[in-house]
């Protein structure tokens, strides 16, 4: 009888401590044993689990590229964009954003982005127009198309490096953002991996203890897609628990100075351009598939929806004010919600269980939930809870939900493909999916016996950073008036310096 292999042996940690993956490895004769030899470790030995996992990371982008090339050519005939599964915003947006007339965003016209998408809107597609100007014979959308596929591929690849950076003990936690079938559909939808490979970068940044270039990165990120705002609010509360908010203040100004700086010669020069981001989102309605779209739905079923007649969520429809309010309203008590399961958790969470939480309830409770967004919860998940049954799951209600939705839009041009049921049956299993993920990893917050990637660590926080170490003293009389008392306290390993280790 073999010993159980320990869980912090790369290429091992999978197999030995998820119950999925241990499931499957059975297939193939079970995990590895105490004195098996791991892929990789033997010196000269090219695929290391790392390097699989970046050539799966490549092949996947590769074969995205494939599945979105029957819309390449821009002849949208007969909705292909949605049969084929292969709508871009990329291609549809360098005619609607006067990209091919070789408008300069912001200058000529007003784009509906943050300023950073609408730079690199701009830097890849006016040099496409001028080329094509005097090239007449080349398709502009086309090559617009293929080099913002290029580049954001890129982001999505150094995604994924740093997933496997930030978990060297566990490379095949990777796999979870490199192999998505999520990636597979959406990668280019829009502009999302932009923002998410600086946040990526930032958090890796912020592991290494450079708070203020981590910052700065946040920064840039949240001038891309808001979202990675958020990873301040986390940092907030593991500076809270360890009582340094040094580095916390540092990261904190150098993400507002930067997003400030990027901002300001659009804010100053073209205000009214940069205005049109805040106000289209104050005043967009409710979005397809939303919490709120359910409830208009459900709302139907026994309403007319007429003045007198309406439920409380058509009602809200109509009042898009008082949406917005309790939207933000919502997202704040989960915010609220978050920082108290933070600070009277039996361990100091690790800061991407809560980035996760916070960015999955952001979504779950905003009137608008594009396709695309669920790609800002899949390294966060990689990070957070690296168990597969769970996202397989998710990833499954997404990939529906991504073929309901398209069909929701075949029918929204007059041709019926499914009734209007099944479409919110789509968005109630995503909806759902993504709830049970934020439960499990806050069960695992205030369960932290559970947490593998804790246990890999010894008990530690890889992602940590400058807030790695002993918790502040005046937690203790914090979680005692909540009555947390040392009964809760899970038997866990306890904190030692991490990530500077293992992280070179």
């Amino acid at each position: 009888m073999s010993a159980q292999p320990p869980a912090d042996r790369p290429d091992v940690a999978n197999a030995t401590s998820d119950g999925f993956v241990r499931g499957l490895s059975q297939a193939i004769g079970g995990p590895l044993g105490a004195h098996a030899v791991p892929p990789g470790s033997r010196p000269g030995r090219f695929w290391t689990a790392p390097r699989i996992v970046m050539a799966l990371a490549c092949l996947v982008l590769a074969l995205s590229w494939v599945q979105k090339s029957p819309c390449m050519d821009g002849n949208w005939q007969n909705n292909v964009q949605y049969t084929r599964y292969c709508y871009t915003d990329v291609l549809a947006l360098y005619y609607a954003e006067g990209l091919n007339e070789g408008k300069v965003p912001y200058v000529d016209h007003p784009v509906e982005y943050p300023v950073v998408t609408g730079y690199f809107m701009g830097v890849l597609g006016l040099p496409v127009h001028w080329y094509g100007a005097s090239h007449p014979n080349i398709n502009q959308g086309s090559w617009f198309y293929n080099v913002n596929a290029l580049v954001l591929c890129l982001f999505a690849v150094l995604s994924v490096a740093v997933v496997l950076a930030l978990r060297r003990r566990r490379p095949w936690d990777a796999a979870i953002l490199a192999v998505s079938p999520i990636v597979l559909v959406t990668a280019t939808i829009n502009w999302d991996f932009l923002a998410i490979g600086l946040f990526a970068l930032g958090l890796f940044l912020w592991a290494r203890r450079y708070p203020v270039g981590a910052g700065v990165l946040f920064g840039l990120g949240a001038a891309a897609k808001l979202w990675p705002l958020f990873i301040l609010g986390p940092i907030l509360i593991v500076a809270l628990r360890t009582g340094r908010l040094r580095p916390f203040f540092s990261a904190f100004f150098a993400t507002g100075v930067t997003w400030l700086l990027v901002n300001l010669p659009v804010m100053v020069f073209w205000h009214e351009s940069w205005l049109r981001f805040f106000r289209l989102n104050s005043e967009r309605p409710v979005d397809w598939g939303t919490f709120w779209y359910i409830g208009r739905y459900l709302d139907g079923k026994w309403n007319a929806g007429t003045v007198g007649d309406q439920g409380p969520f058509q009602w809200l429809s109509d009042h898009i004010p008082t949406l917005n309010y309790l939207s933000y309203a919502l997202f704040g008590l989960s915010c609220v919600g978050i920082l108290l399961l933070g600070l009277l958790a039996p361990r100091r969470p690790r800061i991407s269980q809560l980035a996760f939480l916070v960015v999955a309830a952001f979504l779950i409770f905003s009137k608008v939930w594009s396709q695309q967004y669920v790609l800002w919860l899949l390294p966060l998940i990689a990070l957070a809870r690296p168990k597969w049954g769970a996202v397989i799951a998710w990833s499954l209600a997404e990939v529906a939900y991504l073929a309901a939705f398209y069909a929701e839009l075949i029918g929204a041009g007059g041709k019926t493909v499914i009734p209007e049921g099944t479409f919110v049956l789509a968005s109630t299993l995503r909806l759902v999916t993504v709830a049970v993920l934020f439960f499990l990893v806050a069960r695992e917050i205030w369960r932290p016996e559970l947490d593998d990637v804790r246990r890999s660590y010894g008990g530690a926080d890889p992602d940590a950073g400058p807030l790695d170490g002993p918790e502040a003293s005046w937690l203790t009389g914090f979680r005692g008036y909540f009555r947390v008392g040392p009964s809760q306290e899970a038997p866990v390993l306890p904190d030692e310096p991490s990530p500077a280790v293992q992280l070179r």
